[in-house]
């Protein structure tokens, strides 16, 4: 189904658009929204108008949520857990729990569905981006920790892994030149024979 965008839709497109959606969503998410309507004759004669009211509007919303976007890109919160010995968590930490620290921390008021990060289940330093607008998407750094350690611990944990996966990729690279070098070694013995 052919909908125009009237409003912004994150992974889908800007206002004004003219996009191909799958007839559930069209209709039972789209249209009944307001995001959009069924790409008309007449409706797409008002695309451009649509398009340019929506870049204003944009233009705006950035202007107002920047200050804001400044003050949460670098902000970092951290969360105590309980976790096992390999580091993975009794439970998770949830884009709800990370918005009521970054309200916390800031002040402002977010809603869960603006940050996009899947639930933290593991210990060590992750990322979680939050989607003000479809230009402001701030980045807030989440440390999840051991209960009873330094927060600095989950810092840590991520050096580990990282010298793990080094030390992996060298091996690989290890194996993959030996193998090599077997395969050269067979191959004039092959040819020979």
């Amino acid at each position: 189904m052919k909908v125009m965008l009237l409003k912004d839709v994150y992974k889908l497109g800007r206002a004004g658009d003219v996009k191909k959606v799958a007839d559930g969503y069209a209709r039972n998410y789209l249209l009944p929204q307001g995001l959009a309507v069924l790409a008309t004759p007449g409706a797409l004669k008002q695309s451009d108008r649509i398009g340019t009211a929506a870049t204003a509007q944009r233009a705006r919303l950035n202007e107002e949520l920047g200050t804001l976007a400044e003050s949460l890109n670098g902000l970092k919160v951290s969360f105590p857990a309980k976790a096992g010995e390999t580091g993975k968590l009794y439970g998770s930490v949830t884009t709800g729990m990370i918005s009521e620290a970054v309200q916390k921390a800031t002040g402002a008021v977010l809603d869960k569905r603006q940050i996009d990060a899947q639930p933290i289940k593991v210990l060590g330093v992750h990322v979680a981006r939050v989607r003000l607008t479809m230009d402001l998407v701030p980045e807030v750094t989440v440390l999840v920790y051991r209960e009873g350690e330094a927060p600095e611990s989950a810092y840590e944990i991520e050096k580990a892994a990282a010298q793990r996966a080094e030390a992996f990729a060298e091996l690989q690279q290890d194996l993959e030149a030996e193998e090599k070098e077997e395969t050269d070694e067979s191959e004039p013995a092959g040819e020979e024979a």
